[in-house]
């Protein structure tokens, strides 16, 4: 799990093969209310996207109840095929098609509920989205959710590439959690090291791979007198070297400050 805008991982776990998704949502929650102090005022700010894999109806409630705002893909099949029954009106969306249908009542506060289908193989192929959310159309909603993949791409997708953590694997539970963890921690250093050195200049679109592959393995030195940094050197020949020794002297000045 990450937070997109920063970079940042906030919790990461391994679990059995055999586990599904929903079975990690809750230590999921617990962790990240104990990382970033969730009380109930902030709870009341938060919102859980959530694919299908995780939208039970009783983990849905649960969110609910504990004071969160959902935007979630449902995973009850009969609940599903129930509310489609229902739709009285579809709107296209994109490549498909989207309706509202009346809310059940047994969540904790009022909910909104739209099912989206859309052609497959000559089959209509339908889901259904539950949400607590207020916005101004049908389309807002799915877009909303369709923009919730940070994690992916910041976590699964750049730590496999840029931090080798596909090719490397641990016979030992325990030190494969360890080995998570790491990458976790150098995970959450990179992209600290992007927040507060790479904005706003030639470097703001590169990934976690290109960080580390085009700018940190530049070979050069630091300079220490009684332990505070005095001067950065880097090979010149290297294609970034002169941009890079900027940003670095940026990012060791604002830490040391």
């Amino acid at each position: 799990m990450s937070v997109v805008k920063y970079r940042e991982t906030i919790w990461s776990d391994v679990l059995p093969g055999n586990y599904h998704t929903v079975r990690g949502l809750l230590p999921a929650v617990a962790a990240v209310e104990n990382a970033l102090e969730l009380a109930a005022r902030h709870r009341k700010r938060t919102v859980w996207r959530l694919d299908g894999g995780a939208g039970s109806e009783k983990k849905l409630r649960w969110l609910v109840e504990r004071g969160y705002h959902i935007l979630a893909k449902g995973m009850n099949n009969n609940r599903k095929m129930a509310l489609v029954r229902q739709v009285r009106r579809w709107d296209r969306y994109k490549e498909a098609w989207v309706a509202e249908v009346p809310a059940p009542r047994d969540y904790a506060r009022p909910v909104r509920v739209f099912v989206k289908r859309r052609m497959l193989n000559g089959k209509y192929q339908y889901s259904y989205y539950v949400t607590t959310l207020s916005l101004a159309s049908k389309g807002n909603f799915l877009a909303f959710y369709d923009a919730r993949g940070g994690a992916e791409v910041e976590q699964f997708r750049n730590d496999k590439s840029g931090l080798s953590l596909a090719v490397r694997r641990k016979h030992c539970y325990l030190g494969q959690v360890a080995y998570v963890l790491l990458t976790d921690l150098a995970h959450n250093l990179l992209a600290d090291f992007y927040h507060r050195a790479l904005l706003d200049c030639k470097f703001e679109g590169f990934g976690l791979k290109r960080i580390v592959r085009d700018l940190l393995a530049t070979p050069g030195r630091l300079v220490f007198d009684q332990d505070r940094l005095r001067r950065i050197d880097l090979l010149s020949q290297k294609q970034f070297a002169d941009d890079l020794r900027i940003r670095l002297v940026k990012y060791c000045s604002d830490s040391c400050s």
